[in-house]
């Protein structure tokens, strides 16, 4: 199973590392599109960290190099699960800025725009399933859940010794006193 998951991380990562690459270094066609979503956020960024840029283009290349980033760590197998979620992530609101085909009055322009998000969300589905993946190994929950039944079963174990050693030692001091001497 190993490499049909290389493979399936390489194929879907490709799309975020290509467009990335090209978002970074031209965010400016961007702009127009990402303005009504940008222009939300830049107050809830603002508040919460007054010191980061809120612009537009700014917020593009942020957005981009982020992709290209967790795109080339799901592609090479590192950290593929927390670049999964922060791919998924960043797709929402590329996805909202990039085709609001609910905002569409041209049926052709709303086709495709409607095409492109429902892809996008294809992708986003994608990138749950590589953040949910374990590779086969346990996942943290069953992991955690296993670590906690084999506490109970030592602390069962030991609670158990200590009554029987407790039993012996009350036997031996009863012994003990009947002793003559």
């Amino acid at each position: 199973m190993k490499p049909v998951r290389s493979l399936a991380r390489v194929m879907l990562s490709g799309i975020f590392v290509v467009s990335g690459a090209r978002n970074f270094q031209h965010p400016q066609r961007l702009v127009p599109a990402a303005r009504p979503v940008t222009d939300r956020v830049a107050p809830l960024i603002q508040r919460a960290a007054p010191q980061l840029p809120t612009d537009a283009e700014t917020l593009i290349r942020a957005n981009a190099a982020v992709q290209l980033a967790a795109g080339l760590m799901l592609a090479t197998g590192k950290f593929t699960r927390p670049a999964a979620l922060v791919l998924a992530g960043t797709l929402v609101p590329t996805t909202a800025a990039g085709h609001p085909f609910w905002n569409d009055d041209d049926p052709a322009k709303r086709n495709n725009n409607q095409v492109h998000f429902l892809k996008n969300l294809g992708l986003f589905g994608g990138l749950l399933l590589a953040a949910a993946d374990t590779e086969g190994k346990p996942g943290l929950r069953w992991r955690a859940g296993h670590r906690i039944g084999h506490s109970r079963r030592s602390v069962g174990r030991a609670v158990r010794t200590a009554r029987r050693e407790a039993r012996i030692a009350v036997r031996s001091a009863a012994a003990a006193r009947r002793l003559p001497g």
